[in-house]
């Protein structure tokens, strides 16, 4: 078999301007490495304020917030939709993965500002900053509630 190509040589100014968008694009890769410039650095910071936080559905649609078997809050249906759809997410990850709702979320404060929730049955952590003030004010008030009633009886909503 012949080869088609064999009267037809790559061009030489092809060969070159390969070498030399190999080169710059190395060349840029250092120069940001050691400037820094345009790359992205990620700051560790310290957890301030950590709560592990389980979440039943309760009566009627709303949602149980529980720290170990204390009573935090109820979200009654139709409030804090951003709460609804982050841990709707999540569980959604721990239904197909077959994990039950055992083991408790993970809702952190950290030294920079952020606040994060982390399910640590499958290792997804959520960066509620992203979201925007009010979303991320949603779940930051979680961190502060006391502790509601001893257990969740019958009767609760």
């Amino acid at each position: 078999m012949s080869n088609p190509f064999a009267d037809r040589p790559i061009p030489h100014f092809m060969t070159l301007s390969s070498l030399a968008l190999v080169v710059t694009a190395l060349a840029l890769a250092g120069l940001g490495r050691l400037t820094g410039v345009g790359t992205t650095t990620s700051v560790v910071s310290a957890p301030l304020e950590s709560r592990a936080l389980r979440f039943e559905d309760g009566a009627n649609g709303s949602i149980v917030v529980l720290e170990q078997a204390d009573t935090l809050t109820v979200i009654e249906p139709g409030h804090d939709g951003f709460i609804r759809g982050a841990l709707r997410g999540l569980a959604r990850e721990r239904r197909l993965r077959g994990i039950g709702p055992e083991v408790p979320f993970e809702l952190t404060r950290w030294s920079d500002g952020r606040f994060s929730l982390t399910d640590p049955a499958t290792g997804q952590t959520i960066d509620l900053a992203a979201f925007g003030a009010d979303n991320l004010a949603a779940f930051a008030s979680l961190l502060t509630l006391p502790i509601r009633s001893a257990q969740l009886g019958p009767e609760s909503p």
